[in-house]
């Protein structure tokens, strides 16, 4: 019963900025990490940037390193990746996912539930 939601997707001009949004539901939500991933037409899926389940440990993926904020509100049980300065290169469908680990930590590994994605349109 487990649902994870994404939204906020769309096209967007090189150098312009998206905030993606994911909801969960159906888990506790600050037990898991959550992650953003992505897939481009002919490539394989590539983990974007992770969070761990109360905020403390993030990772971001180097060709996003500076450019993506990961966040979360787990009193709204969303996950949010504020996505600055936009390549064409960014444009991909984008996935959310969780993964309930037992510590803080997470990791851009399988994750366990994912969302259908959103689309992610960058032109140059």
């Amino acid at each position: 019963q487990v649902q994870v939601v994404e939204s906020g997707g769309g096209l967007v001009q090189a150098g312009g900025s998206l905030r993606l949004s994911c909801t969960a539901s159906g888990l506790t939500f600050d037990d898991y990490a959550m992650a953003w991933f992505r897939q481009a037409p002919g490539k394989e899926r590539e983990g974007v940037s992770c969070i761990s389940s109360i905020g403390d440990n993030t990772h971001y993926a180097d060709s996003v390193k500076g450019r993506f904020t990961i966040s979360r509100d787990n009193a709204k049980n969303t996950l949010y990746l504020q996505m600055n300065s936009l390549k064409p290169e960014d444009t991909a469908m984008y996935y959310c996912a969780a993964d309930r680990l037992p510590y803080d930590y997470c990791g851009l590994y399988e994750y366990q539930y994912w969302g259908q994605g959103t689309q992610v349109t960058v032109s140059s």
